[in-house]
């Protein structure tokens, strides 16, 4: 016999949902047995306490019956309609025997009213009807049959079977209320399944189409960034043409003067001799040591020029002052005739780790559209001639401000400035050098750029880490 431990009520098998109309009616049936069983035993020790030997073979032969129900429903489980058949019938005979031998004072006819709880349970109501007709028949014949005599009389077995038929009905309308609970719980459980099992599938479909529609927004931004990396490549070359094209017009002011020089220099000399002049040594080398320096000079623009449009990108450790005279050096010759000074104030070294030739090219530009502000005076002072630099140290990172002394910019202009091809100059501007300027400081400096301007002029703020790795 296998005892299983598990769902012991439901003799240990396993029920859906479908199913629990038949789950309960088991769990009553193994409760019934065991009841019985428990039942019978309190009744042999009652028995032989009170030397009562006739009914304990009786008892004993029913708990043997009632273990071997208890045994046939966990082997098996078609046998459960027949186990039914067999208990409705015990305790039909048990609740007549009650009524048929029992004197009415010791009140146990009392057990017969639990018959329709039972009955109800153990069977569906369509065959419990039969089994209730049977045992109110049986009720009310026994009065009146004359085979072996009852103690009870008709007054009292009508009076029963009216309280079992009404105990009935209640258990009947309980059962059926509980029943149509049960499957309306059930129909909205399947409902509810059916409602998810339909959400799932929406969703998976919906999933999909999203995955589609992210693939190819993926490929449509992908697109879109590609275009936007080669147009940013075309501005960052336009602009570092137009940059060029400024610049060497910067080193020809910047080498006409010292070419003169050399020129001058060397003409003099050939034309002392010439004449006949004897010069001195210590003349001489001074002359050639001016032409030296002027040389060296000429030489070292060219290095500049040369770094400043050196392709290969190098984080370098810089003091920011240094770097910034650097910017203004190729601006100089700009200013050299219009009496703009360009002035950078400085308060304490500042090292900071970045690209040199990138801020170069963003405080230049800088630079070089203030030089424009002042030459586009209409009216023109010593006061507005100038243009400061100055930097301020701020914990992690550092503000770079390039001020001019102009009218400022007007305000309808302000929200396009930094626009690609954008130029408030007219014929004269490209449009690309704050845009570019504003590309290298976000992309590639991690900072950023703006203005404040006023009718006393306008500053531009570069705001850049002081360690970019």
């Amino acid at each position: 016999m296998k005892f299983k431990t598990d769902d012991f009520f439901t003799s240990g098998f396993k029920f859906g949902d479908s199913e629990l109309s038949l789950k309960s009616r088991y769990e009553i049936v193994n409760i019934i047995i065991l009841m019985s069983i428990f039942g019978l035993l309190y009744g042999i020790i009652g028995n032989i306490i009170r030397d009562v030997k006739g009914l304990i073979a009786v008892e004993t032969a029913l708990i043997s019956g009632g273990l071997i129900m208890l045994y046939i429903l966990r082997e098996y489980r078609n046998s459960f309609k027949y186990i039914v058949e067999i208990l409705t019938l015990e305790y039909t005979m048990f609740f007549l025997f009650l009524i048929y031998v029992s004197e009415v004072g010791d009140l146990k006819h009392a057990w017969i009213f639990t018959y329709p709880i039972i009955l109800l349970n153990l069977q569906k109501p369509q065959r419990a009807k039969y089994w209730l007709s049977l045992i109110i028949l049986l009720l009310m014949v026994a009065p009146l049959q004359n085979f072996y005599e009852v103690k009870y009389s008709l007054y009292q077995v009508s009076y029963i079977s009216f309280v079992i038929m009404l105990i009935s009905l209640i258990t009947y309308f309980y059962n059926n209320k509980m029943t149509k609970a049960r499957d309306l719980i059930l129909e909205q459980q399947e409902m509810l399944k059916n409602f998810n099992n339909e959400l799932e599938k929406q969703v998976k479909d919906k999933t999909t189409e999203l995955t589609q529609m992210n693939e190819l927004l993926e490929m449509r931004v992908q697109d879109k960034i590609d275009q936007l990396i080669q147009k940013d490549q075309i501005l960052s070359v336009q602009s570092k043409q137009a940059v060029m094209g400024e610049m060497i017009s910067m080193i020809a002011h910047q080498w006409r003067q010292p070419l003169s020089t050399i020129t001058l220099k060397i003409a003099n000399y050939q034309l002392e001799q010439l004449l006949g002049k004897d010069k001195k040594i210590r003349e001489i080398d001074s002359t050639l040591a001016e032409i030296s320096d002027t040389i060296i000079y000429l030489s070292q623009t060219i290095d500049d020029f040369k770094t400043y449009f050196h392709p290969a990108k190098e984080l370098v450790e810089v003091e920011v002052h240094e770097l910034l005279q650097r910017a203004v050096n190729f601006a100089l010759p700009r200013v050299a005739n219009n009496g703009i000074r360009i002035m950078i104030e400085k308060e304490q070294d500042i090292i900071i780790k970045t690209y040199i030739n990138e801020l170069i090219q963003v405080i230049l530009n800088l630079v070089n559209n203030a030089i424009d502000a002042i030459d586009a005076l209409k009216e023109v002072n010593k006061e507005k001639l100038k243009i400061k630099i100055s930097v301020a140290n701020k914990k992690e990172k550092i503000l770079i401000f390039v001020q001019d002394y102009a009218d400022g910019i007007d305000d309808k202009h302000l929200a396009h400035l930094f626009e690609p091809y954008f130029s408030t100059k007219g014929k004269n501007g490209t449009g690309l050098g704050l845009y570019m300027s504003q590309m290298i400081i976000q992309k590639q400096l991690g900072g950023d750029i703006y203005v404040q301007s006023s009718n006393s002029g306008a500053t531009f703020v570069v705001q850049i880490p002081k360690n970019i790795s």
